[in-house]
């Protein structure tokens, strides 16, 4: 039952909402009391000081807004339709103004009186050295019939004013900014009594901290700008927080509660694995093998993620690591994204592995029927040591029988139910065997503030050395009028033994986006531009053994050019590709086309990318070494320059996923690996770091004081956990 003023009630039953305006907020994710109150400002507009009328000829075209405040002496219907406006002259004890309205004309006629007192907001203009203000915001402070003036009445016009995103169905309930302000304000007075802060005390007060009440009253309508960083401040903590508590929950239950295997990591199969190698470990590789067999060592299951640019040699570190898990008696398993993914795994392991007594197998969903129940056996019997796959892995009937080593590769493509499930597979029912230890692999470097949001419970783990032999790879940026240079520039590179990627970002034309697709272009280059070369097709739509069969080709030499889509955008190897043209380089996100660079350079020899851009881009390339800081209001073509920009000058892959951040904001990577933690609707992962450093350290200290909850002054942030946070909850009990 909800009780009248509790925070979770409808929100159609606030003062000037109702049934029609309820179903119009709940798109926007408005459901309830509290939705409302933290649908927080976009921005302000700054109206705390009142401007007498004869001071206000400077900020003629200025574009700032000014309040003043006077007396309706007269209003005047002028001009013919559809010109006709109908203007309001207000006055005070220096002048007069014009207050101009060229819309519903018939309304304003009937909405001045004489004698009121209006208080009223907007930018002034001039009309033939006449002042005026077009379409101000109007607060009116006293009637005109005698009534004595409100100087406490301003709304729109006095203050710091805030301005709430507003779209078209909300301005068709008259939910524009002023209606959302005043649905706000009402809130705000018949329900701030009821919220309950649920910070402990002395968290507030070290960090000097307004309350949640004061916080959520100063964000809507705050006294001064000083109230309002205040009030920022508070939210955007309570957000970080909230999501680091839940990850510091996670992290004292799989410490405290889980049993994990205590691993022998003396491995005669991992040290033959590393005297077979072509070439040495690098420093970084040896440092992260040492931390990653400590937490192996330990009786504790091991969540630790692993980091590394394109081509650090992440694959050879996970596989050390899944050798001494088999060597003690236990089954590996290591889960890809996507199924060519996992076939390369299956490749290289394979080869890497072929005279060691280690049975690899692959497991996914495009397997003939008969080949897939063998393996499935096989996993069932402890017979295969390791097994490479996809999500197939995760299914009901694939059941391990001493699973004790995980590794998941591409983690941002997973939710945190995939992690999960891949470590239910490892709960034995039998006394003696623990949970598996979890590693977790990604070639997108995360910077560092996403990486405490998305992996905040996890120990990290960074390569950050390329081996040695690897050069830089050269990024160019190339007009789509000039595309006949770069067809010469390809046979130029293939009559040298190098092989090619052609990437399209679609694999069917879409009536949406002007792009060739994969498809089409391929039979474009095949029959009229390298008729004498061997072109090769790959694209996501293929079944498992056409995609294999192009690979194999591939990889042994037999396709000179593979026109492709993004499916080979991570983790496939073939040393003897030098060259990655990515066509249509605009569309593509600045993190994937960093993982697509890094498909070549795995050999000694020079390689190339080069990124085919439309011609209007080309007066605004600048391929200078300053990349310039964008605003978010840029348009996004400004974008597409920067992240081509930063292609050619930048090759640490760290600091490309900066900018990406930056440009795209923290959305798009959070995915489903954000589902049930807390939405992030003030703080900004790219601006905020040291408050959600701050969070972090405030979290884990209380977690780690009280891992239950169970003092008194954490009662409130329990109730509000349970509240508010059950989904949070339930995945820190799978975690």
């Amino acid at each position: 039952m909800i009780r009248k003023n509790d925070l979770s009630m409808p929100v159609q039953y606030v003062k000037g909402i109702g049934p029609k305006r309820a179903k119009v907020l709940a798109t926007e994710g408005i459901r309830t009391v509290k939705d409302l109150l933290y649908y927080f400002p976009y921005d302000y507009i700054d109206l705390s000081t009142v401007k007498k009328i004869n001071s206000l000829r400077p900020y003629i075209n200025s574009n700032n807004w000014v309040t003043v405040i006077g007396t309706v002496v007269g209003f005047d219907l002028l001009g013919r339709p559809p010109r006709q406006r109908f203007v309001v002259l207000l006055q005070d004890d220096t002048g007069t103004l014009q207050l101009v309205f060229f819309q519903s004309v018939n309304y304003f006629k009937k909405a001045f009186r004489h004698g009121q007192i209006l208080a009223a907001s907007g930018k002034i203009t001039s009309y033939q050295g006449i002042i005026q203000m077009v379409h101000p915001s109007i607060d009116r402070l006293s009637s005109g019939e005698g009534e004595k003036s409100d100087l406490n009445g301003f709304l729109h016009t006095s203050g710091i004013v805030p301005k709430y995103g507003s779209s078209g169905e909300m301005k068709g309930v008259h939910l524009n900014v002023k209606g959302f302000r005043r649905i706000m304000k009402s809130a705000l007075d018949s329900f701030i009594g009821s919220v309950e802060e649920f910070l402990p005390a002395d968290i507030i007060q070290k960090n000097q901290f307004p309350n949640l009440p004061t916080a959520l009253t100063a964000i809507h309508f705050p006294k001064s700008f000083n109230q309002l960083e205040a009030a920022r401040r508070r939210l955007k903590f309570d957000e970080l927080f909230s999501i680091q508590l839940l990850m510091a929950f996670r992290k004292k239950h799989s410490e405290t509660m889980l049993n994990g295997i205590s691993f022998n990591i003396k491995s005669k199969l991992a040290r033959q694995l590393v005297d077979s190698l072509p070439y040495t470990l690098t420093a970084a590789q040896k440092k992260v093998i040492r931390e990653i067999t400590e937490d192996m060592k330990s009786a504790k299951p091991m969540n630790r993620l692993l980091q590394g640019d394109v081509g650090s040699g992440k694959t050879i570190v996970a596989l050390i690591a899944m050798l001494i898990a088999v060597e003690n008696g236990y089954q590996a398993a290591l889960m890809a994204p996507t199924e060519i993914l996992a076939e390369q795994h299956y490749r290289t392991l394979a080869d890497l592995l072929k005279n060691f007594p280690v049975n690899v197998r692959l497991l996914i969903g495009g397997q003939k029927s008969g080949l897939r129940s063998k393996v499935i056996t096989e996993i069932k019997k402890g017979e295969a040591n390791i097994t490479i796959g996809t999500h197939a892995m995760i299914q009901e009937n694939v059941e391990f029988s001493k699973l004790g080593f995980v590794v998941i590769d591409e983690q941002h493509r997973f939710g945190v139910t995939q992690r999960v499930l891949l470590r239910e597979k490892g709960e034995h029912k039998y006394t003696g065997f623990g949970q598996p230890d979890i590693l977790i692999m990604t070639a997108t470097p995360i910077p560092r503030t996403l990486s405490l949001t998305l992996y905040g419970d996890l120990d990290v783990s960074i390569i950050d050395e390329l081996p040695a032999n690897r050069k830089k790879i050269e990024t160019s940026i190339i007009f789509r009028s000039e595309i006949d240079r770069l067809y010469k520039f390809i046979r130029d590179q293939v009559s040298k033994h190098r092989q090619v990627y052609i990437v399209y970002p679609l694999v069917e034309e879409s009536e949406k986006m002007d792009l060739k697709a994969a498809t089409e272009s391929y039979n474009h280059l095949k029959s009229e531009i390298f008729t004498d070369l061997s072109v090769g097709l790959l694209h996501g739509q293929q079944s498992s053994t056409e995609k294999d069969e192009v690979m194999t080709k591939f990889k042994n030499g037999m396709i000179d050019i593979l026109v492709t889509t993004t499916v080979i955008e991570v983790g496939i190897d073939v040393p003897n590709a030098s060259v990655m043209v990515i066509e249509h380089a605009e569309r593509f996100g600045l993190s994937q086309l960093h993982q697509l660079r890094g498909r070549v350079g795995r050999g000694s020899v020079q390689s190339f990318c080069i990124l085919v851009a439309p011609d209007w881009m080309k007066k605004n390339i600048q391929t200078s070494h300053s990349v310039p800081l964008l605003d978010d209001q840029q348009a996004n073509e400004i974008k597409a320059f920067r992240r081509l920009n930063a292609m050619v000058d930048i090759t640490d892959g760290f600091k490309i996923a900066e900018i990406d951040l930056e440009l795209r904001g923290p959305g798009d990577f959070l995915g489903p690996r954000q589902s049930g933690l807390p939405q992030l609707r003030i703080a900004n992962l790219v601006t905020d770091g040291d408050l959600l450093t701050l969070a972090r350290k405030e979290a884990f200290e209380v977690a780690e004081a009280d891992p239950q909850l169970r003092l008194p002054s954490h009662q409130p942030l329990k109730k509000y956990y349970e509240q508010w946070l059950k989904e949070g909850l339930t995945l820190l009990q799978g975690g």
